[in-house]
């Protein structure tokens, strides 16, 4: 009798937190692009210590913009830069080998800027001043060499260590150690040295505990911790620092996207979407790291405070968010109401 109280005390503790909404605010036209520069889908969103935001989008390819002195052809995505007030700063990698189809961007502690491109299988790290500074995978070439592998293969698949099929994410632990979700192909997680050594990967497809249903995307905790987006299994599923399975995160919908903020006290915020039907599902969890869930914000839709298929979270400020939309090709900043 007595554990069952105790269940039904925590099922209630539970059920009472999904049911609180946080109240937030949207600022309407965020962007002012130039005239001829659109939005497609926005795959990634994130910001610097400065608070420049670093838009990734799908635009569809073959735009050709004629500057100066010479005209740039554009493949499927660009990455856009604005200043703290939305105003447009930049393009960067204009040309780039490996910007196929965009799915995430990310800034480091250093303000380096990467972008994890799901069509070249490529992440590619640039400087603040938008140069190129290490790249991550290959292309797929259009003649194959069946000679080349990656190094470092992954105990008991055979998968290259430094080679992705359609990677999703990216993050960092304190010491500058890489993982990448190497998501819809392979269904791992890799590991990588700060300067780009492959130094192990775990995961296969399933739905045990360190297996993945998709991996889509990733964050790292102020002691390495590693949280994994398991979206086809509706769980966010947590491993230290060298990928030994710690616990699962459930309850919060199927996570599209997670981020963790900085600071003294962290918080997991984490998208609930629904790749079938973007109408269903929509809203945003807020938790504690150690999934107790604060409450939730948005709902599945077109107008403003609602969200169409949140792929990337920027939570560098943990009451000031940017949503990157696929479905409503927009960047949302959201200010969470203490």
């Amino acid at each position: 009798m007595k554990r069952k109280l105790v269940v039904g005390i925590a099922t209630l503790a539970v059920a009472t937190a999904l049911s609180a909404q946080v109240d937030y605010d949207s600022a309407p036209n965020l962007l002012k692009l130039p005239e001829r520069i659109h939005l497609g889908e926005v795959a990634g969103v994130a910001t610097n210590s400065k608070g420049s935001l670093f838009v990734y989008t799908r635009t569809g390819g073959g735009n050709a913009t004629t500057g100066a002195s010479r005209t740039f052809t554009h493949g499927g995505s660009r990455l856009f830069e604005f200043d703290r007030t939305g105003k447009f700063v930049r393009e960067i990698g204009e040309g780039v080998y490996g910007f196929l189809f965009a799915q995430a961007v990310r800034v480091d502690a250093q303000d380096h800027i990467w972008v994890v491109d799901r069509g070249s299988n490529m992440v590619i790290e640039f400087s603040p001043e938008g140069r190129v500074a290490m790249t991550l995978g290959r292309k797929p070439e259009a003649v194959s060499d069946a000679g080349r592998g990656g190094r470092g293969p992954n105990p008991g698949t055979g998968v290259p260590g430094d080679t992705f099929n359609r990677p999703t994410d990216v993050a960092w632990d304190a010491a500058g150690n890489i993982f990448v979700a190497d998501g819809y192909g392979n269904a791992r997680i890799a590991k990588f040295a700060p300067d780009g050594r492959f130094l192990k990967s775990w995961g296969s497809r399933g739905t045990g505990p360190g297996q993945f249903d998709l991996p889509l995307s990733i964050a790292t905790d102020a002691r390495g911790n590693v949280y994994v987006a398991d979206r086809g299994n509706r769980r966010i599923q947590v491993f230290d620092n060298e990928g030994v399975f710690q616990r699962q995160i459930a309850g919060v919908g199927a996570p599209w996207a997670i981020c963790i903020s900085p600071g003294a006290h962290q918080y997991l915020y984490s998208s609930n979407s629904n790749e079938t039907n973007s109408m269903e599902g929509g809203e945003i969890y807020r938790l504690e790291l150690d999934g107790t869930v604060l409450g939730k914000f948005g709902s599945a839709g077109k107008l403003l405070k609602e969200f169409g298929t949140v792929n990337e979270i920027d939570c560098r400020n943990p009451n000031e968010l940017v949503v990157g939309e696929i479905t409503n090709w927009r960047v949302q900043r959201i200010r969470l109401r203490p």
